[in-house]
């Protein structure tokens, strides 16, 4: 399996642009009832170096900065993402879905 790094080159940065036309909104700010654009296409369910998550374009979704490096983020490290989340990378868990507008 390739290493995390080295998944994020000249592909990426195409499928990335390319996704991004296509979904320009980040989809928690919409959740929110906000329009925001989006900056970072986030995987919903982490890689850790899986190619195959990696490509599989239904495990992406489009976020802002904010919402990726914030709130997405913390959920990882709290365990609440992948399985824990729904499609759009929001927390199942009742107590936890009032941080990302309920």
């Amino acid at each position: 399996m390739p290493g995390p790094r080295r998944l994020y080159g000249s592909a990426w940065r195409r499928a990335r642009a390319a996704y991004l036309a296509q979904r320009p909104l980040c989809v928690m700010c919409q959740a929110q009832g906000r329009i925001v654009a989006a900056s970072v296409v986030d995987h919903v369910i982490p890689h850790k170096g899986s190619a195959a998550l990696f490509w599989d374009s239904a495990n992406w979704q489009p976020l802002c900065k904010w919402h990726h490096d914030g709130a997405k983020q913390a959920a990882e490290r709290s365990n609440q993402s992948g399985t824990g989340c729904d499609e759009r990378g929001r927390p199942l868990d009742p107590a936890r879905r009032a941080e990302w507008g309920g």
